[in-house]
């Protein structure tokens, strides 16, 4: 079964994080407050100052692949940008405030391979909180983003593809974009999406195939815009030309907000265990112009309807099976898809092909 084989895989990688964060004896630390900041690699000192963030980059400067860094203490980076190199662990045990650097994340990974940031607690406005490309086996272990704007985390459109990309459990709050935006990740595991009063999307994948996701939970999220609680587009889930199942969710929650569930753009190859949504202000689910895609069970309650549209730009939906208890908001499907399978109950009302 897909739960069964997404835990697996899930165990398999936050093993890692299994200890607390700075637990046994890091190769590195950053310790101190306010404006004194010590990084220390085993009995060397590296470097002593006000700057906290040429602290934390002077101890992952330090320490060689295999080996890990643990920020003990908590401050300020301001506008500038922390950068995790391949095969380092990094492991953000106090509380780290950004600023916005256009176009920059806070912290960045780039063109690496088997970096893992394990734990972070991030707070402030950043452009993005956190920016990746051209990764491979990265790992993102509890991530937490408590934050006033920006976007939680970005992987880049236009630049280098990313594979074996892994997650645990995301934590994103208060950010006016999105909480978690991929693009070009061929093979992503996800365990957890928490999504809190986010301006835009809670988890946003585009162009990414073999994907496994356990739970994206939005509450207030995208509201009054045409984003959602989880949105697939820009041809996510086309793989080798086609849109076999190859991107699975097991459980989705929206609570309020604007859309619960959207696909667009030639997106699919997606199936959905279980949804439960109520009272989204906008489409509880829209699927527009997609392909291959399925939601096997669950509720929708009042809210914004359930809709299946079409843009003439693309070729329209096409085999599309959902099934569903709705109440209190209609089903609608116009127009018609190809191979279009409903199988609903509840109260709400009908207007499908």
């Amino acid at each position: 079964m897909v739960q069964s084989t997404l835990l697996t895989a899930i165990l398999a990688f936050t093993s890692l994080a299994a200890a607390q964060c700075g637990a046994g004896t890091p190769h590195a630390t950053v310790t101190g407050s306010g404006n004194s900041y010590t990084a220390t690699r085993g009995s060397s000192n590296v470097y002593t100052g006000t700057d906290y963030r040429a602290a934390i980059q002077a101890a992952l400067d330090s320490i060689t692949s295999g080996q890990r860094v643990a920020v003990l203490a908590s401050g300020s980076i301001g506008a500038s940008t922390i950068s995790v190199g391949s095969g380092k662990t990094f492991e953000g045990c106090g509380t780290i405030n950004v600023g916005n650097k256009s176009g920059r994340g806070a912290i960045e990974s780039l063109d690496t391979v088997g970096a893992n940031i394990a734990y972070l607690t991030m707070t402030g406005n950043p452009y993005f909180g956190l920016r990746f490309y051209g990764t491979r086996d990265l790992t993102l272990g509890k991530i937490n983003l408590d934050l006033s704007g920006g976007l939680g985390i970005r992987f880049e459109r236009d630049k280098a593809a990313n594979s074996n990309v892994k997650m645990d459990t995301i934590t994103c709050t208060r950010a006016g974009s999105h909480c978690v935006e991929t693009w070009n990740i061929d093979r992503l595991t996800i365990g957890s999406v928490i999504a809190r009063n986010v301006g835009e999307c809670g988890l946003l994948l585009q162009k990414t195939t073999n994907a496994r996701v356990g739970l994206v939970d939005g509450n207030n999220v995208a509201a009054g815009n045409g984003y959602a609680t989880l949105r697939f587009a820009n041809e996510n889930g086309k793989l080798n030309g086609g849109y076999s199942t190859n991107v699975f969710v097991d459980r989705v929650v929206s609570r309020g907000g604007g859309r619960g569930i959207f696909c667009v753009s030639q997106s699919g190859g997606a199936q959905i265990g279980y949804v439960d949504l109520a009272n989204n202000g906008n489409n509880a689910i829209l699927i527009e112009n997609c392909y291959g895609v399925n939601i096997n069970g669950g509720t929708v309650s009042g809210g914004g309807e359930v809709r299946l549209a079409a843009r003439t730009e693309f070729a329209n939906n096409r085999d599309i099976n959902i099934s569903l208890r709705v109440d209190g908001t209609t089903v609608r499907e116009s127009p018609c898809g190809d191979n279009t399978n409903w199988n609903l109950s509840g109260n709400g009302g009908r207007n499908i092909c």
